[in-house]
């Protein structure tokens, strides 16, 4: 699906985007991260034919001239600039693993911006499933190569890794992405900023010890419509979108067997299928 590149101009900076599609509705892709350039062009094509698409590099990486800060609060008013230049101000927002995590957030920071949202395989509002996710992500890997990518994880936590030490990491556990490793499609060439996820996941904890979402989701318009999307062998557990869903009264959940973190790569059919049942 032919796409073209845009630019989104902000007191803050410009924001590089990216829109297809011919929809009657607008959706504004988040991609996962944080501190990750744009991986969902390969989404794009399971969004139609109902939305116009749009998505844009998040601040902290080019062809995006924004740099700091890496707060929860910044990526929620990137997005709602996005939304605002390029939907007139409301859109339905799709938001895939810390993307995810972003759109829970503009559900309870700007609720009159967000005309509908789907959640796929994100973190959720519960901190707690971040030890079982890291073990799910070094399943099958020898003692060396796990005191490794723990070293370079106690890095990222203190802020001192370079995107080399985590393009490293990530293409360790990238086949434990997916429902069978064995057959996991090569990465691609992904670019990471390394003090864009230091500083953002700090904020996004810090978030999650004040209940922002735990607090905030049960005020989601009902007139809303949330659709959670979940691969029913993601490294990431199930539970974070049932739990996280079951803050939101009116949300849904719809879980994929037979595939992992990227179920639209694995399971192309099952997705454009709960694509498709999307509330109206």
């Amino acid at each position: 699906m032919a796409e073209e590149q845009i630019t989104i101009v902000t007191p803050a900076g410009a924001i590089a985007a990216w829109t297809g599609g011919t929809g009657a509705e607008t959706a504004v892709l988040l991609h996962g991260g944080p501190g990750m350039s744009d991986y969902l062009d390969t989404l794009v094509p399971f969004c139609a034919p109902r939305f116009r698409t749009v998505r844009y590099q998040q601040r902290s990486l080019a062809p995006t001239t924004i740099g700091g800060p890496f707060t929860v609060e910044a990526h929620v008013a990137d997005a709602a600039a996005v939304i605002d230049d390029q939907a007139g101000g409301r859109a339905w927002v799709i938001g895939h693993s810390w993307g995810g995590h972003l759109a829970l957030h503009l559900l309870v920071a700007c609720p009159e911006r967000i005309a509908g949202a789907v959640i796929v395989d994100p973190l959720g509002a519960f901190m707690d499933v971040m030890a079982e996710f890291g073990e799910n992500l070094q399943a099958g890997l020898d003692d060396t190569t796990r005191r490794r990518l723990d070293e370079i994880e106690a890095r990222e936590d203190a802020g001192k890794a370079t995107a080399e030490d985590s393009l490293e990491s990530l293409a360790v556990v990238w086949p434990n992405y997916f429902a069978d490793p064995a057959t996991a499609p090569p990465m691609p060439p992904l670019r990471l900023s390394s003090q864009g996820y230091a500083d953002t996941f700090a904020s996004l904890i810090d978030h999650a010890g004040r209940g922002t979402l735990t607090t905030g989701l049960p005020r989601v318009p009902a007139e809303t419509p949330v659709t959670f999307i979940h691969g029913a062998q993601s490294p990431m557990p199930v539970r974070t979108s049932v739990d996280t869903a079951a803050l939101i009264p009116h949300a849904q959940v719809e879980v994929i067997d037979d595939s992992g973190h990227f179920m639209w790569l694995e399971q192309p059919d099952a997705m454009r299928a709960a694509m498709g049942r999307l509330p109206a």
